[in-house]
């Protein structure tokens, strides 16, 4: 019941209840990503993506990020994309998390690197 009511009234988690109903109608299913994102297109070409939980735009990867704004790739071909070994995997914006990098985080980030003119 909880779910229910979290489907209607938010946005922010997965879909909404508007969303639902047009992906159940009018929505092709395309692919899905490693973090479990789901992509769908409308006959009338209008694209958009079920995100698997919070939803954050830089969830998306590379290549499915140029599937939604219609840049032409190796996607409409139904082929994943060829990786290079120097490539890292794709990760979502961690700013704000414990993840987050820090610069100096190992060293001591307390410490000055200067001393005052003042001894």
């Amino acid at each position: 019941m909880l779910t229910f009511f979290k489907k209607i009234f938010t946005w922010w988690n997965q879909d909404t209840f508007g969303t639902r109903i047009q992906t159940i109608f009018s929505g092709k299913f395309i692919g899905k990503d490693n973090f479990g994102n789901k992509y769908y297109e409308n006959k009338k070409g209008k694209r958009w993506v079920i995100y698997s939980d919070e939803i954050d735009a830089s969830k998306i990867p590379v290549e499915w990020y140029s599937w939604i704004h219609h840049t032409p790739n190796n996607l409409q071909n139904n082929q994943e994309p060829d990786k290079h070994n120097w490539q890292k995997p794709h990760q979502p914006n961690l700013t704000g998390t414990k993840k987050a990098y820090y610069p100096n985080r190992n060293n001591n980030e307390i410490s000055k690197k200067y001393k005052t003119w003042k001894s």
